[in-house]
């Protein structure tokens, strides 16, 4: 079992670890393109029933899931956003524009990384993040 998050104060609530990162899809044939071939993600589970599906990808102790089966969930470029943590920051960078995906924020340095963030084809924020090398 994980350690749980230690939190000031007296609250009764013990999180221990983040269990999912949600993102709504319209159409899950073109999410899963985007998600798979393009950024590289193999699917660890897949349910799907009539017209709804969820897929998960599993992520370095994290997980991502798509799914386009809730009414609750609306994709939103206005929400919050995954950063997905690259190799290789310019080749990634070059890889997404050749394929035309939508930037919301371009390419930048900070002092700690390099990062921009992209939309996926329903518009939810993803975006691609570079730890600077410590020293």
């Amino acid at each position: 079992m994980k350690n749980p998050v230690t939190v000031s104060g007296a609250s009764p609530i013990r999180i221990l670890e983040f269990a999912f990162t949600g993102y709504p899809v319209t159409d899950m044939s073109r999410a899963r393109d985007f998600y798979e071939r393009l950024l590289g993600l193999k699917p660890a589970m897949v349910w799907q029933e009539a017209d709804h599906a969820w897929v998960e990808y599993e992520l370095g102790g994290h997980t991502l899931a798509i799914n386009n089966g809730t009414k609750e969930w609306k994709p939103s470029n206005d929400g919050p956003a995954i950063a997905l943590e690259v190799e290789d920051f310019e080749a990634t960078i070059a890889a997404l524009k050749k394929e035309r995906v939508r930037f919301t924020v371009e390419p930048l340095q900070t002092p700690v990384c390099r990062l921009a963030v992209i939309l996926d084809p329903d518009g939810n924020s993803l975006a691609v993040h570079k730890r600077n090398a410590t020293t």
